[in-house]
């Protein structure tokens, strides 16, 4: 059975991968900055983000992984689409077949676009936190107070917990999106078996 279910499998392997690489290095000490009070926050709505798309991808992926098994059994049990498409094609010249081919592909593409589009997601708010660890980092700035001591210290605190938002925010929304798009990618190369199985069905009824 377990080859049934090789692409859950490959989903699982890449995530316990990409999670042992995080604890290595929390366990380095390299991700601290990220707890600190204001990127925290920040760092916390990447994450929930990133989380949402994580489980919503190995949904899919699930769900793509028994369809196919459906269909390699013989599609007695297969999904919906896969039997309006097979119960259209039986009545239908190539042409038509063509055309309704290329319809399943694009339905069953746009389903799981949103996975994508939560990754990209992850780039923007990065950048968001980037921006705002930029104002941070120039709100601390006043040029009249350069020649007081007392100031300078204060500016320099300021500049450095700006630079350390952004730095941070903007590293971890990109690690994430490469995270996604991995998956992602592997939904896609289910989606495309999954296709495939259907229209062979469909051609041999």
């Amino acid at each position: 059975m377990a080859h049934r279910y090789l692409l859950v499998l490959r989903f699982a392997l890449i995530n316990i991968v990409a999670f042992a690489l995080i604890g290595a290095a929390w366990r380095q000490g390299w991700l601290k900055g990220l707890f600190e009070p204001m990127t925290a926050i920040l760092s916390g709505i990447i994450f929930a983000v990133f989380a949402y798309g994580l489980v919503l991808c190995g949904f899919k992926i699930w769900q793509t992984s028994r369809a196919i098994n459906d269909m390699k059994a013989g599609g007695k049990a297969a999904s919906t689409q896969a039997a309006r498409y097979m119960a259209d094609a039986r009545a239908k010249n190539a042409e038509s077949r063509s055309i309704q081919i290329n319809m399943l592909r694009l339905k069953l593409s746009h389903r799981i676009q949103i996975v994508r589009h939560i990754a990209n997601l992850l780039v923007f708010l990065g950048l968001i936190g980037t921006v705002i660890g930029f104002i941070i980092a120039l709100s601390g700035v006043n040029a009249e107070a350069v020649s007081q001591a007392d100031s300078v210290a204060t500016m320099v605190a300021t500049l450095i917990q700006g630079m350390s938002i952004a730095l941070y925010t903007t590293l971890l929304g990109a690690v994430l999106n490469v995270w996604l798009n991995i998956n992602h990618r592997l939904l896609l190369t289910g989606t495309v078996d999954l296709i495939s199985e259907i229209v062979a069905f469909g051609e041999k009824r």
